[in-house]
């Protein structure tokens, strides 16, 4: 049996998501194969390994003293594990893989990756460099661009003061635009303008969760989704599709679907359903992905299809994206994990 650490919670606006999501993993995980070792962040940043009830995770009340040891992953290759510290004794627990399970900042951007790298801990999903760049939506569409998929027109600020020119920018985008975070997940700090009244307080907005913001065009359509899992050969779930009935896919509509609805599979023919596909597929080897991420993109009234962004850790609920893409395909919530887990072991194996 592999011991395989499920990391999460952390320093993220999307703490609770996170807490969502590695329920539904520990939960379905198989434990005939794997015995999952509870890893918890708390939004001030302390380490936690937990011993209860997964419910508690759930619910948000896994951090107790009855339930919790201090705990970290330790840097050093030699232990390649997890140091968990009880009273005045420091135990090793020895890891075979390790699952972030955080979504946006300090989880998904590369800096948990980059501390399992430097431990020796196969990851499950993506590493440091493709979760940094996946993280970047600028650098990220650079890269998409460059391999030959269309990407939104865009301009990037790095000072929030200088008005005169975002307008600029704004008048050779013509509206709507949309103001966002470079570096930010679930759709947090995101504002469509319409007006350039409304322009210097979405700059300020999406200011608060990164130090650079992207200005996008808009893009006539709608957007669709591929799930993707595999390190050289790659699998792909069914196309889903976002349909919106007013505004666009912001963390509220995300996460409790009020005026929008996903189609699974998307509403669309074979041919471009399979064209979307090998899209995602051109768009994953560019970034550098493995494992497993859901690869965003808008469908054109014309057919057109152009590039988003890529979710390295997307949600994994129930009633997620990912995990119902896959099950359109005939996958498993539990295979899912299952094969997920074993690229990334038998990647270290190979």
């Amino acid at each position: 049996m592999l011991n395989i650490a499920i990391i999460f919670g952390g320093l993220s606006s999307e703490h609770e998501v996170s807490l969502q999501s590695a329920y539904s993993i520990i939960k379905n995980l198989d434990r005939k194969r794997f015995n999952p070792i509870m890893v918890g962040i708390t939004p001030a940043g302390e380490w936690f390994r937990f011993k209860g009830d997964i419910g508690k995770i759930a619910d948000g009340t896994w951090c107790n003293p009855s339930d919790c040891s201090r705990a970290l992953i330790s840097p050093d290759r030699e232990m390649h594990g997890l140091l968990e510290i009880e009273k005045d004794a420091i135990y090793g627990v020895l890891l075979d893989a390790a699952m972030p399970v955080m979504h946006g900042k300090n989880g998904e951007d590369g800096t948990v990756q980059g501390l399992l790298e430097l431990a020796g801990i196969p990851i499950v999903g993506c590493g440091v460099l493709s979760s940094a760049l996946c993280m970047d939506k600028h650098r990220a569409h650079q890269l998409a661009h460059i391999a030959g998929v269309p990407v939104p027109r865009s301009f990037v600020l790095t000072d929030g003061t200088d008005l005169e020119l975002a307008r600029e920018y704004m008048e050779m985008l013509k509206y709507p635009i949309y103001i966002k975070p470079v570096k930010a997940g679930s759709s947090f700090g995101i504002t469509r303008v319409a007006e350039e009244k409304d322009l210097a307080a979405a700059i300020v907005r999406a200011f608060e969760y990164d130090n650079e913001v992207i200005m996008e065009e808009n893009i006539e359509g709608f957007e669709v989704g591929c799930a993707v899992m595999g390190n050289d050969e790659l699998v792909t779930g069914e196309v889903d599709e976002i349909e919106l009935s007013d505004g666009f896919f912001d963390f509220t509509e995300k996460y409790n679907l009020i005026t929008s609805k996903i189609h699974v599979p998307a509403r669309i023919s074979k041919q471009k359903a399979k064209e979307i596909k090998t899209t995602a597929k051109v768009i994953y080897k560019a970034l550098g992905c493995r494992g497993f991420a859901r690869v965003d993109m808008f469908l054109k009234p014309s057919g057109e299809i152009v590039f988003n962004e890529v979710n390295t850790i997307p949600g994994f609920t129930s009633h997620s994206r990912y995990p119902n893409m896959m099950k359109a395909v005939g996958l498993s919530f539990t295979e899912v994990i299952t094969a997920i887990i074993d690229l990334a072991v038998d990647n270290e194996n190979a």
